[in-house]
Order: C-alpha cells, then sequence, then structure tokens
C-alpha cells in the first residue's frame, strides 16, 4: 500500500502506463514457457549500497496483474540498504512476476537512485541551517515518483507544478518589463494565500525584489561575495534560496552563505540508478486450505 496520499491517489495510473507501455499484445517470451498458471517466488535483491524508495510502487506493480501477489518486505523506503542485501521476495503467479519485472525495477531503481543522491547531498549540509530541495527537471510523466524520493533520501520539494506557486525567472521578469513590475502583477493575480518567488542575477535585482515585496528571494548563479551581500541586505525580510549548478561537488561551500534554502535540479535530472536485481525465480508448492 503507498503511504504517501498523493502517491496513492496518482501512482496507479502512472504505474498502468508503465505496464502498457511493455506489453502492447502479450508477453511473448514469458507466454512461451509459461502457458498457465504456476505459483513461484523470487528474491529482490540489492546489488549496491545505498537508501531504497519506492518499494509501494514496487508491490503495486505486480499487484495489477496478480491481486493473490505476496510480497515481504525486509526493508523499508527511507533504509540504508548493502549490497547483496535481501530485501523482499515476491510470491504468485510466475507469470505475473515475469511481466511486471522490469517495469517495477524500473521505478524502483529510479526511485532508489534519487533517493540515495539526496541523503548524500543532505550529509554535506548537516548541521548548516541550509535545505535541499528539487526542483521541476524530472522526467515526463515520472515527477510524482521523482518528488517522493527526494522526500524519501531527506530532501524537500520545491513547487510540483506551475499551478502551485508564483516563480518570475528571468523570461517572466523580461516580459512584465522589471523585476518590481513582475512581482506587483503576481500579487494582483495571484491568490493571497500564495508567496511570490522571484529569481534575481544581480545585486540590483535584489534590492528591487525586496522592495517590491517578494516573499522568496532566490539567487541564481551569483558569487559567493555578491550572495553573502545579498542575505546582508535582505536581512531576513524575505527567504533566500540559492541557485544554479548545485552539486554534490560544490554544495559544502554554500553552507556559509547564510541562505535558507538550496536548490539543486541534480536530484532527478543527474542521479544514476541504484543497481537492483530480481533473483531466483522458481516454482513452489501451492497453499493447502
Amino acid at each position: 500500500m503507498i503511504d504517501d496520499i498523493s502517491m496513492k491517489i496518482q501512482a496507479e495510473k502512472l504505474i498502468r502506463m508503465a505496464l502498457a507501455e511493455d506489453v502492447t499484445g502479450e508477453d511473448v517470451s514469458t507466454a512461451s514457457v509459461l502457458p498457465a498458471y504456476v505459483r513461484g517466488t523470487a528474491d529482490l535483491i540489492a546489488k549496491q549500497a545505498g537508501v531504497v524508495a519506492g518499494l509501494p510502487v514496487f508491490a503495486r506493480t505486480f499487484a495489477i496483474l496478480d491481486e493473490q501477489i505476496e510480497i515481504k518486505f525486509f526493508a523499508a523506503d527511507g533504509d540504508r540498504v548493502e549490497a547483496g542485501q535481501l530485501l523482499a521476495s515476491v510470491t504468485g503467479d510466475m507469470r505475473a512476476i515475469l511481466t511486471a519485472e522490469r517495469t517495477a525495477l524500473n521505478f524502483l531503481q529510479r526511485m532508489s537512485g534519487i533517493a540515495t543522491e539526496t541523503a548524500r547531498m543532505c550529509a554535506l549540509l548537516q548541521g548548516s541551517g541550509l535545505r535541499l530541495v528539487d526542483t521541476r527537471k524530472t522526467t515526463p510523466n515520472m515527477r510524482l515518483g521523482e518528488k517522493y524520493a527526494v522526500r524519501v533520501g531527506g530532501g524537500g520539494n520545491h513547487r510540483y507544478n506551475l499551478s502551485d506557486a508564483v516563480l518570475l525567472k528571468d523570461n517572466h521578469i523580461g516580459a512584465a518589463g522589471g523585476v518590481r513590475k513582475a512581482v506587483e502583477a503576481a500579487k494582483r493575480h495571484a491568490p493571497f494565500t500564495m508567496k511570490v518567488e522571484v529569481e534575481t542575477e544581480t545585486l540590483a535585482q535584489v534590492q528591487e525584489a525586496l522592495e517590491a515585496g517578494a516573499d522568496i528571494i532566490m539567487l541564481d548563479n551569483m558569487s559567493d561575495a555578491e550572495m553573502k551581500e545579498a542575505v546582508r541586505r535582505i536581512g531576513g525580510r524575505a527567504l533566500v534560496e540559492i541557485s544554479g549548478n548545485v552539486t554534490e561537488e560544490n554544495l559544502a561551500r554554500l553552507c556559509g552563505i547564510g541562505a535558507d534554502i538550496v536548490s539543486s535540479g541534480a536530484l532527478t535530472h543527474s542521479a544514476g540508478i541504484l543497481d537492483l536485481s530480481l533473483k531466483h525465480l522458481h516454482p513452489v508448492a501451492e497453499h493447502k486450505g
């Protein structure tokens, strides 16, 4: 069962879409060797150390094809796992196990890779007071799972989509005719419950955003000296976000800037997978009632 409510509501259609992508007629390989039901079991094994995320999605992928599937977990989302560790056993119709295997692993490996990368980056910020969040630089149709994985890894989420919050970037500012005009227009149009964030690239823009009443000021691709001066000028009157080419390699240097939030697209667009495998599939005896 998917614990996170948004995952529970939205993941089902995404899983079904992924299964439909993999099977447009029949699973020819499986149908060739298993023309009828045979009960079997397989083991989910970690081939790398990391943080696991997406086990409920992994389980639901099999359950869509076999409502009687039995999955016993030996780890939970957010757990650090080691290479060779047994994470789960999957028992049921071997045809369903074979057909759903790659789709289930694709979800789990991708999400676990993001959780692992997020955990590594969060560790670099420990004790700094700087909060790591993701961006909208996600794989199409995988944003739900990828942002969930960031949270599992210890990070936070920026806005989920364009309807969540106002974020005025350089092209919005250009279209509006300047920072002040863009912020004022957003405050007139957006619901009063919605915060207004503005992206700034210079100290002059920071000052303009502050005077216009922006709730969050993003410092985009500024030098360390410029960011420190921007934080001094803002003086707690707005939240400060650092953004722009933030990676594991350069994250630690941002701890002393004095900002509140650091956003990194690399959490989702550059994280690798965590290598996991479903192995040792073999027939087992039926339950006796």
